[in-house]
């Protein structure tokens, strides 16, 4: 099929002298051709030849309808290593059957729930009642760095509850973790700052703080890094409410939270091209996807490679590969572990890691107690 307009003009009407000479070419042609042209072949010719305007539709639309249905079979078609339904079942027989190296974790808040964070953004609660006497437009202004530049106490005042309560990483932390010993994990990208992945025991280099954490910490001033176990000794056991460097004594230590009006870390712009890139499942946990840049990553997979929802509602508009559990980022990951036949060894991990780190906190209450006295 040509897409040149002359190809499929009209002949231009012949004069009679013309026509006569035409037809009795064609007479003598055909008397002398007779005894080896076929009824069929002789019919073609007289068709193309009278007439080529009825031969070139038929063969457009022989190449349409050919390319039309070629194109509805590849739509039929699953992607290689796509799901065969798109439940929680779909995507536990897809690890089993794919065993993904590149699994990428999205997530936030929701998956913290149940290790019972102190809320500061809910009226009533304790830690929102203390930040009040700061006569803050909003609680989120504590995370202000021009309110921290001018006044860090606010911040510390929060830090020192916040930071310094004893819970523990969830079963969606452990699942993380897990799917990570297991070899399937590319990074998890958190928007918390709650650092409960990190206590998870999950390999600090599989996880990407897209918010930032108070893992580590650095001096304004000198630019002195601090790990979080000082920065956690610092409220635990200091007389001073502000972290000051050691090294040069005057500047102020903030922990590597990604406040308002500061750029995201330099490791999540390192990562999260080739990290997507390279993505072969995606699951998104306990976050409503408001907050950019980090909500646009959803789209950053390849169209063909599964993307698996575990959260209270639906986030955004949902298309053919996209799998919604319903319910917290908890029961999710306990379903899916039990599909996977991991639930004993979940069950293991997270009975020995609580026991250790109630051993851990309660070992620390007892400095702290010898401190104060």
């Amino acid at each position: 099929m040509s897409s040149n307009p002359k190809e499929s003009e009209t002949p231009k009407p012949q004069s009679d002298s013309s026509k006569d000479s035409a037809t009795k070419a064609s007479t003598d042609s055909t008397s002398s051709s007779a005894s080896t042209t076929t009824p069929t072949a002789a019919k073609e010719t007289e068709s193309s030849t009278t007439n080529p305007l009825p031969n070139l539709y038929d063969r457009f639309v022989s190449s349409f309808e050919k390319a039309l249905s070629q194109a509805e079979k590849e739509g039929e078609k699953k992607p290689e290593g796509g799901l065969n339904s798109f439940t929680l079942e779909g995507i536990a027989e897809y690890i089993q059957k794919y065993q993904p190296k590149n699994v990428i974790f999205l997530v936030g808040a929701g998956i913290s729930t149940s290790a019972g964070i102190p809320d500061f953004r809910t009226p009533g609660t304790g830690l929102y009642d203390n930040i009040q006497k700061y006569n803050l437009s909003c609680p989120e202004e504590i995370f202000s760095i021009q309110l921290f530049r001018r006044d860090p106490v606010p911040f510390f005042d929060l830090a020192k509850n916040l930071f310094m309560s004893d819970v523990k990483p969830t079963p969606a932390h452990y699942f993380m973790r897990l799917m990570a010993e297991k070899g399937h994990v590319r990074r998890i990208y958190t928007q918390n700052i709650d650092i409960l992945e990190y206590l998870s025991g999950t390999p600090a280099d599989k996880i990407v703080t897209a918010h930032g954490s108070h893992y580590t910490s650095t001096c304004q001033k000198c630019k002195q890094t601090y790990n979080q176990e000082w920065f956690a000794n610092h409220l635990r056991f200091s007389k001073e409410l502000v972290a000051h460097c050691d090294k040069c004594k005057s500047g102020v230590v903030k922990p590597d939270i990604v406040f308002f009006g500061e750029n995201l870390p330099k490791r999540f712009h390192q990562h999260v091209k080739k990290d997507f890139e390279v993505c072969d499942l995606l699951i998104i946990m306990g976050t409503s996807l408001v907050v950019y840049p980090v909500a646009g990553l959803i789209d950053d997979v390849k169209p063909h490679i599964p993307r698996l929802l575990i959260n209270l509602e639906p986030v955004g508009k949902g298309v053919l590969r996209d799998v919604f559990y319903e319910g917290s980022a908890d029961d999710g990951v306990k379903k899916l572990t039990d599909l996977l036949g991991w639930k004993p060894e979940l069950d293991q991990m997270i009975e020995h890691e609580w026991k250790k780190l109630d051993k851990e906190f309660d070992e620390i209450k007892k400095k702290i107690g010898t401190k104060k006295d």
